[in-house]
């Protein structure tokens, strides 16, 4: 969700001087952004420390921002892939699908929910098999629910080659889940 155009543009023009507008942003597109660090993470403390990274970074850059007619989350977005293809090039990644699957009621029988587990393990599997970039704009499109244009900027790529690799990854991913789906079948 983004800030009403107006209000965000005057709202980073403070931060540029103000602390506290610069927290008013935090506050509002910290759980946005967290919840992509996460999806391609899928480590709560990496996403935790990779999020921070990014409103570090955003905070010390804020001085140099230009509204480009796109959403300030935007910008965000496209400091956290890098922020995230850093803490890859600096680790080896370690990530546990168990933790990525919260149990939504614990009142749900037991098979349901170890089903749920596996069949969420079975997607994010399909999905961190796709070529980066397919992961990344998949990520932002079904995710986060951006504009192909947006993605566009996050990735800095146009919206034809953005609806490209959408397109592709969706055909990758159905592929995928329909492969594992019919192994399942012939056991």
């Amino acid at each position: 969700m983004t800030l009403p155009r107006a209000y965000e543009d005057q709202l980073i023009e403070r931060a540029k001087r103000d602390a506290d507008a610069f927290g008013e942003l935090y506050d509002h597109y910290f759980g946005q952004i967290y919840r992509f660090v996460y999806s391609r993470m899928r480590e709560q403390e990496a996403a935790e420390d990779v999020t921070s990274e990014v409103f570090l970074k955003a905070l010390r850059a804020i001085g140099r921002y230009k509204p480009s007619g796109h959403p300030f989350s935007s910008w965000l977005y496209q400091i956290s892939v890098n922020a995230i293809a850093d803490h890859y090039r600096a680790r080896r990644p370690t990530s546990n699908i168990d933790d990525a699957v919260a149990v939504a009621d614990p009142q749900q029988p037991l098979d349901e929910r170890v089903e749920q587990k596996v069949e969420a393990a079975r997607v994010w599997a399909a999905i961190d098999s796709l070529p980066d970039q397919q992961r990344t704009a998949i990520t932002l499109k079904l995710g986060e629910d951006l504009k192909l244009a947006d993605i566009g900027v996050v990735m800095g790529k146009s919206e034809g080659a953005i609806k490209l690799l959408v397109h592709r990854g969706m055909i990758g991913l159905r592929t995928k889940l329909e492969i594992t789906a019919a192994g399942r079948e012939g056991r």
